[in-house]
């Protein structure tokens, strides 16, 4: 049951997370949230590569000029998601605490999404023309 947690096979969340599902083996899990940290940061890093390789092949400079201008905003959005999971799973278990636990789980959850909104509603230029009028 999501949400409360009356026995040890509840989940304390309001998601379905990993972090909490891993926490109901029996066993040590460190090793499982090291492998799932790993191996989608390690997806991630083989995009951006794919990526930039990509762009790096654009042959003209204003070419590669928006792709390049669209870079930063994303990767700040990559890095606030990923920080806070990696805050989660590379932890030490002494520091578990569940209120902290439902604090990161909705800055990746919510916030992340909602900065990637307007990261990406602020390169339409609509958008951008709608703001200097406004203002």
């Amino acid at each position: 049951m999501l949400g409360t947690a009356n026995s040890s096979h509840e989940i304390q969340h309001f998601f379905c997370d990993t972090l909490p599902v891993l926490s109901l083996a029996c066993g040590d899990t460190g090793l499982s949230e090291l492998g799932i940290l790993l191996v989608s940061f390690s997806f991630i890093t083989i995009s951006y590569t794919y990526i930039l390789t990509a762009i790096l092949r654009i042959p003209s400079n204003e070419g590669r000029k928006k792709p390049f201008s669209t870079c930063p905003s994303h990767l700040t959005v990559v890095i606030v998601h990923y920080g806070c999971a990696s805050f989660m799973y590379l932890r030490p278990k002494a520091s578990y605490s569940l209120e902290r636990d439902h604090l990161i789980a909705v800055t990746y959850t919510v916030v992340t999404p909602l900065l990637n909104l307007t990261v990406y509603s602020l390169r339409n230029r609509a958008v951008q023309t709608a703001l200097r009028n406004a203002f």
